[in-house]
């Protein structure tokens, strides 16, 4: 490097040294002198010439001691026992739901049948458990003594040096380097026999190192699903097809082969009640369970909150679709009849109103699959007829939901002004008068609001400070459950710790309305100014922020908005969409008795 000395001629302190001269030149040019650059480059070195000689130490290398907890399981035994606690809690979920709702024995060979199927279709399907798909490759004789072994670092113990053999003795390293080290390990202590040594062997392959136990195979051991159903199957791991949800989906799809009427919010309030194990499900497994789940994994079975319909919906859609297109198996259709009682007598109607809501629901070619590529295709008649819509893919009793709204539209208009049949034959005399149902809608608005599954739910802000007696003995119930598992009548522990007088505790009942009895409409003869039902029909789009809807209207969406389990604007969408439908249904007609009466007269 060149010197930072002044130059005796100028006084500069910048030199730069010439590559082709070896002179060292200051910024004005003038020539650093007594300044010589030597070389020592020779080619032959004379016999007094000192050599440096690099010995080699024969002492083994210690290895690193590994910092991960051994009892925690990573890579495909992450990825097995994932799984696993997956079975598990389907299994403890039949036994809640069969008692719950009195099923058949049959339900749990069906919940068998579609959990295999269900299995054998994801995307990452589960792998082959480790130690026994290993005894397989390998052909070893130790597959009875192992097979009813649990796996795990205390029972099956694996030293470091049989881990580095392991990975010397793959396929990308010579064998030279496995021979050594086994002969090694060999001198220092004897195998027992070489059965043994094959299992260990096999072990420490899906064993990892101590900086990939750390973190590097966190995200690995995790199903991954493809990048295309992340996106629509939800946020976090509950949202995807191998996530908690899709034990909940497998038992949607049981109900339905079964051909029992069930509705999604039907899940959602045993677990929000814990009465149906998904909330928390680490304490439902057992402790030699537990003991091997590593943080991301009791992370993944861990929801934070129920799922919604929709996604459920979403997820058995797709678990039938695919049983269709990989199995040719058909999943029944829906027991309509007692679903559509069920969202008739939700929004307090009578049967007038389910022989309406059905009229309209055939109108609208509503699918009765899971899925609407499931069923036929809509007939063609004319040209720009189309083969589906859109909202075909809604739950089932959405659709219904909003099939009867569109029917309340048309009887009682809900926008303010009161529509009056003017004959005794119009339908609309047999259904109650427009006012007396209101009142019965907002009365069952506040009972359903009142009741446990609607006050404890999770969607609700509530305040222990604001529960009645009963209500704050029912919330107890549910901390107890939560908290502490599913008790028996004999021991509970509230009650253990915490003993009340005799006759002093009481249940939290859902409050129950009295049945009431609405008078009909009455036609009016003399009513000429008054709106008939169906008359002035208003539709409102459902993507007008703005828009003011009218006070019954919104009343009647919210509500049942609440009880289906979905954001209003999803239900009012559903129903524009139908009311549309509708519309070019009517056209139809009247184009074509047109051309039929044209073609009589002509």
């Amino acid at each position: 490097m060149a010197p930072r000395r002044k130059c005796t001629v100028c006084g500069s302190r910048q030199w730069h040294k010439e590559p082709a001269t070896g002179l060292v030149i200051c910024s004005e040019g003038h020539i650093l002198q007594n300044y010589r650059n030597e070389t020592n480059e020779t080619e032959e070195l004379g016999p007094h010439t000192v050599r440096k000689r690099t010995l080699k130490s024969g002492r083994k290398r210690r290895a690193r001691e590994s910092r991960a907890d051994p009892k925690l399981y990573h890579g495909a035994r992450a990825q097995y026992l994932y799984f696993q606690c997956l079975q598990l809690l389907l299994r403890k979920q039949i036994a809640a739901l069969t008692r719950a709702w009195d099923l058949p024995p049959e339900f749990e060979l069906v919940c068998r049948d579609v959990w295999a199927l269900h299995l054998s279709l994801l995307p990452t399907p589960p792998p082959p458990e480790p130690l026994l798909h290993q005894q397989d490759v390998d052909g070893t004789s130790g597959v009875d003594e192992f097979a009813g072994e649990e796996l795990s670092p205390e029972t099956t113990p694996l030293p470091e040096e049989d881990a580095h053999s392991g990975r010397d003795s793959s396929p990308e390293r010579p064998p030279s380097s496995s021979s050594s080290a086994d002969s090694s390990d060999d001198s220092d202590e004897p195998s027992e026999s070489p059965e043994i040594d094959e299992l260990l062997r096999g072990l420490s392959d899906s064993s990892e190192s101590d900086e990939d136990e750390l973190g590097g195979d966190a995200a690995d051991a995790r199903p991954k699903p493809e990048g295309s159903e992340r996106k629509r199957g939800g946020r976090g791991a509950w949202g995807r097809q191998d996530g908690p949800a899709s034990t909940i989906a497998v038992l949607v799809v049981a109900c339905w082969t079964l051909r029992l009427p069930i509705m999604y919010m039907d899940f959602v309030r045993l677990i929000e009640l814990y009465d149906l194990p998904y909330l928390d499900p680490v304490r439902h497994l057992p402790p030699d369970m537990a003991l091997h789940l590593p943080k991301h994994i009791s992370r993944a079975l861990s929801p934070p909150h129920a799922p919604t319909p929709l996604l459920l919906h979403s997820l058995s859609a797709r678990l039938a679709r695919k049983f269709k297109a990989s199995h040719r198996i058909q999943i029944p259709e829906l027991n309509a009849a007692p679903m559509l009682w069920r969202v008739v007598r939700a929004l307090g109607g009578t049967p007038v109103l389910y022989s309406l809501t059905k009229t309209v629901a055939h109108v609208l070619s509503l699918p009765l699959t899971l899925h609407y590529t499931l069923a036929p295709s809509l007939p063609q008649i004319e040209e720009r007829d189309v083969g589906s819509h859109k909202y075909d893919n809604v739950p089932p009793e959405l659709a219904f939901l909003a099939a009867t709204v569109v029917v309340l539209k048309m009887v009682y208009g809900l926008d303010g002004r009161v529509r009056t049949p003017r004959e005794g034959a119009d339908p609309a005399c047999a259904l109650p008068r427009m006012h007396e149902y209101l009142t019965s809608i907002r009365d069952m608005r506040a009972q359903a609001a009142q009741s446990e599954a609607r006050v404890f739910s999770a969607r609700t802000d509530m305040a222990t400070v604001d529960l009645s007696e009963s209500m704050l003995d029912g919330y107890i119930d549910l901390c107890e459950r939560a908290l502490v598992g599913q008790v028996t009548e004999d021991r509970r522990v509230i009650d253990e710790y915490f003993p009340l007088p005799a006759g002093a505790r009481r249940t939290a009942a859902e409050p129950k309305g009295e049945e009431r009895v609405l008078p009909a409409g009455v036609p009016l003869e003399d009513g000429m100014n008054m709106l008939e039902p169906g008359r002035s029909y208003g539709i409102y789009n459902s993507r007008d922020a703005f828009g003011a809807l009218p006070e019954e209207y919104e009343m009647m969406i919210e509500y049942g908005a609440e009880w289906a389990g979905v954001p209003t604007e999803t239900l009012m969408g559903v129903v524009e969409r139908y009311e549309l439908r509708v519309v070019r249904w009517w056209e139809r007609v009247r184009r074509r008795e047109s051309r039929e009466a044209a073609a009589r007269l002509g």
